[in-house]
This record gives structure tokens, sequence and C-alpha cells, in this order.
């Protein structure tokens, strides 16, 4: 992380500048919004140094995606204005992405000086405990906000539980899902009961079915980022990295998956797109594919095709033994940073909105495709309505209950780094290269990146 660091120090700089002055005075393929609430009161400002925020029940928030994050927000601040705080404002401080949080912190911590940072920020999952480790001082713990952490996944909540103190209030639902085209099963004489529970062994046993008979692919995948490998080993209970090391060719249950993928590509089975573009156009819109596996987000890029509405559904994930797994991939929560001057405006303001309350979720997902983490929110007539793309499935319940049985694995900052190695191995292996020697490769790079 400290090699990150220092390698992110001068873009850090810039994000500063992004975020500067919005401390406490006295950051994917998102959801088109739809009309987002919206009240006086609300302010997203652009990118440019701004006067600091005045008044006792102002906060600053830095977020980015106008189509996702900010609707969410505006939801939770027209919530509490609502029926917590008439007064209360939030000041947005939109950014362009995630890296630029993610800068703005590395280049606060590296200096010791926080007091340009805002009073909240959203940041990404995969990163907030080396972040957290790195620069301590950044962040405060949120463990005495009145929240029922019981009311939300354990995986979920592990991100942001660091030394047994929670420090972030989850907002997106990263939960993957498994959608198929029904229709595209039926020609190949298989329902979705067929894919529900069902071992890999099975799904290669269908996806070669389904190519024989209308050409489609049943799964695929970005080959410039795969998150497959690390959805299917969540699934299993089991990481990509053991106390702190990668775990990848020692690991039983990692080498099966990647001869699983091999095999798959090998037999027409699963898609290798040349990059993200190719991978929602082309494959998911473009008509390639018989069925999508990615978190949840990837909802509004499935929906973009009108034609198919009502020949999808959802369920859980493949297994090697079968059973059913479950698995995330992507997500962030809100943090408070060590400048908020009003800490408790804070809490109170995100524990009222975000950490459990009806109204805010429901907005959310409304305005802008957003599904909550917390279990009870989710049993809403909102979330339990049918969706009619999805063949009338009530898809946004279902989903924030597969959240609830994601298992907690250990994670690392460098969960993009073992991705992207092993996606390369992939790919040489299924072009005729070594399998077991790429997979070697692939952890001997991994283990060079972290200095191991």
């Amino acid at each position: 992380m400290k090699k990150k660091a220092l390698s992110m120090l001068m873009a850090g700089t810039l994000a500063v500048s992004m975020l500067a002055a919005c401390g406490g005075g006295s950051s994917s393929s998102a959801a088109p919004a739809a009309e987002s609430t919206k009240t006086e009161s609300t302010k997203t400002e652009s990118t440019a140094p701004a006067p600091a925020a005045e008044g006792d029940n102002t906060l600053t928030v830095a977020a980015w995606d106008a189509n996702f994050n900010i609707p969410a927000l505006k939801a939770a601040e027209a919530d509490y204005k609502a029926n917590v705080n008439p007064d209360f404002q939030l000041i947005i401080k939109e950014q362009t992405g995630s890296t630029d949080v993610e800068n703005a912190i590395t280049l606060a911590g590296s200096s010791g000086d926080y007091s340009q940072l805002p009073d909240i920020v959203l940041f990404q999952d995969h990163f907030i405990q080396r972040y957290v480790a790195d620069y301590p001082d950044a962040f405060i713990d949120v463990n005495d906000a009145d929240v029922d952490w019981s009311d939300f996944g354990e995986e979920k909540l592990s991100y942001g539980l660091i030394d047994g103190k929670h420090y972030g209030f989850p907002v997106d639902n990263g939960t993957a899902i498994f959608a198929y085209r029904v229709d595209l099963l039926e020609q190949a004489g298989y329902t979705i009961d067929d894919m529900t529970d069902c071992t890999w062994e099975k799904f290669i046993e269908v996806g070669k079915a389904v190519f024989e008979k209308t050409g489609k692919y049943l799964l695929s995948i970005d080959g410039s980022g795969n998150d497959l490998p690390y959805m299917m080993l969540q699934a299993e209970g089991v990481s990509q990295f053991k106390d702190g090391e990668p775990y990848i060719t020692e690991n039983e249950t990692y080498v099966k998956i990647y001869k699983i993928l091999i095999e798959m590509a090998q037999n027409n089975v699963l898609y290798i797109a040349n990059d993200w573009t190719d991978y929602t156009n082309n494959t998911i819109q473009g008509d390639m594919v018989a069925g999508v596996m990615n978190g949840n987000w990837i909802i509004p890029t499935i929906r973009q095709v009108a034609e198919n509405s009502g020949k999808w559904e959802i369920t859980n994930i493949p297994t090697i033994n079968g059973g059913g797994g479950y698995a995330a991939n992507g997500g962030s929560a809100l943090y408070i940073t060590s400048n908020c001057k009003k800490v408790d405006l804070a809490k109170d303001f995100l524990a009222k909105t975000f950490g459990g309350s009806t109204a805010t979720y429901d907005a959310a997902l409304t305005d802008g495709g957003v599904i909550t983490c917390c279990i009870s929110a989710g049993k809403s007539d909102v979330y339990q309505k049918g969706v009619e793309y999805f063949n009338n499935q009530p898809i946004y319940t279902d989903i924030v209950e597969m959240g609830g049985s994601v298992p907690v694995v250990e994670q690392s900052d460098y969960h993009y780094a073992c991705r992207n190695y092993v996606g390369a191995a992939i790919i040489n292996a299924v072009n005729g290269a070594d399998a077991d020697a790429e997979l070697k490769n692939a952890e001997d790079q991994l283990r060079f990146e972290m200095g191991l």
C-alpha cells in the first residue's frame, strides 16, 4: 500500500484541490436515474474549489456517479430533512470517480494535513481497510452510532469493520446475481430451476446445449478485468489470500475454478470479451449471451435491450458441488473524516438514513438503482414489487436476501492486481499455454508486486 500511496501522490494533489475547503466549517455500471428526488437545499457542486460550508446543520460529502450514488445521497438528504432536521443541508462534491477520493486521502495522510477533506467520503469496499491502516487519523469510527448493525449482511459490514469497530455506513449492495434468458434456456430444453443451486459441471452441460441450439454463449467476462474467479471462489467460501499472502496455486478450490473457466471458454460456454465496452455493449446489449453473472449493478446494462423485457430471471451462483452459492462484486460505503467538525450530526444523519431508513432506500432504488444492504429496508413494498423486465420476479427483495448469505472471506488491497494476473493466465491458457505454468506465473507476479 505504501508503494501505491507514493505512486498516487501527484494525482492526489489534483484530487485534494477538488475536495478543497469542503470540510466541516462552523466512487460502475449504474442505473439510469429517473427523476431524482430534489430539494432546494441540495447542492451538487462541480469539482472546482468552493468556499467552506457554513451552518451548524450543514455537512459536505465527496462522492461520484451522477446516476447512481448521487441520487442516493440526495434521497438521504430529503429523508433526513423531512423527518429529522428541517434545516439540514447536504453539499455534495461530485467527483469524477473513486480514484479522486482515494488520492485525496493519500495526499492528506502523507502530509498529515486533513483540513482539506470533506465531512464524509464515499469509499470503495475493497480499499478501505488498507487506507484506514495506513492513515488511521483520517477516519472516525462510528461504533457508537444508533444503528442496528445486525440488520446488515455480515459480508458487507466486514469491509468497514476494523479492529472490532465499525467505520462505514453501507450504501450500495454489491451482491452478485446470475441472470438468465429463460427463453433461450427453454430452446435448449432447460428452465431457471435447472440453473438454481446447480453445479458448474451442470452449467457447462447446459451451456453447450444453449450454444448448439441458439448460437449464444451462456456467460461472458471482461477479459481486461476478469471478476469471475473472485466471485466463483467467494461463492465457495474461500479467499484468494491467506494471512495476507496470495493463496492461489496451493488453493485446491481456486485451481478447480481456474480450470473450469478455461474449459468453459474452450467449449463455447464462456465468451472472453476484449474489454469493458466489448463486454457490455457487444456481449450483453449485443445479444451474444444467454446469461450474465456480476454484481447486481449490471442490471441497468441488461435492461438497455427493451425487446428482451420479460425474458430474463435471476438466481444464485453455481458451485463446484452444487447447493447454490452467493458472492458480491463491487460496492462502497460512507465514512466520516477526521476533518468533520460536526461528528454527532454526521453520525445521526448517516444512521437515520443509510443506517436503515426505508424512505432513503426506496428513493435511492427508484431514482438511482441503488439496492439496499439493509435487510429490513429490503422488505418494503417498493422492493417487493415484481419487475416486468425480469418476468415480474421481485428481484430487488431477492437480491437483498441473497446478500445476507454472502460468505465473509479475507480481503486485500491487492484484490485488483490478483484479478488482472489471473485473468491474463486464463486468456493465455485458453490460447494454448500450459495452464499450471500460467497460474504459477500469475501468483509469482502478484507476490513480486506485493514485495513478498
